[in-house]
């Protein structure tokens, strides 16, 4: 299993960027994939997961009507595209991945960004003047 995000870079406040998590070594089309990040000194945590299908999405209450996530089965990549930027969405960005063969009960969070046992790199997302 093979993940690699990319797009990251330094963008102004109230700017977008565009990330992509390109995968390889599994089938994509029965996995969840989630985008997580973690700032200097903090826990990392969920930003947005997508089930296999791309019919159920879980956006973290920090970027909720800001970033949107999509799933490309067909080109084996996720994005997530981001806009109006702020500084405290500056951390490292990874994505991960899960079988959809493993459930996970509860709430979204749980149901969609549980269990991803699978990591790629990560990509640094800097928001600043």
């Amino acid at each position: 299993v093979q993940l690699q995000a990319s797009g990251g870079g330094l963008v102004q406040p109230g700017g977008s960027l565009r990330l992509s998590c390109a995968a390889s070594g599994f089938s994509f089309e029965d996995h969840y994939i989630g985008w997580f990040r973690q700032a200097p000194g903090k826990r990392r945590e969920a930003v947005s997961c997508i089930s296999s299908s791309g019919g159920s999405i879980y956006y973290s209450d920090s970027v909720q009507g800001r970033f949107t996530i999509s799933k490309d089965n067909a080109k084996k990549t996720v994005y997530l595209q981001m806009n109006s930027l702020k500084p405290e969405d500056t951390a490292v960005y990874y994505c991960a991945a899960r079988s959809r063969r493993r459930t996970f009960s509860g709430t979204n969070y749980y149901i969609i960004c549980g269990g991803m046992d699978s990591w790629g790199k990560g990509t640094q997302v800097t928001v600043s003047s």
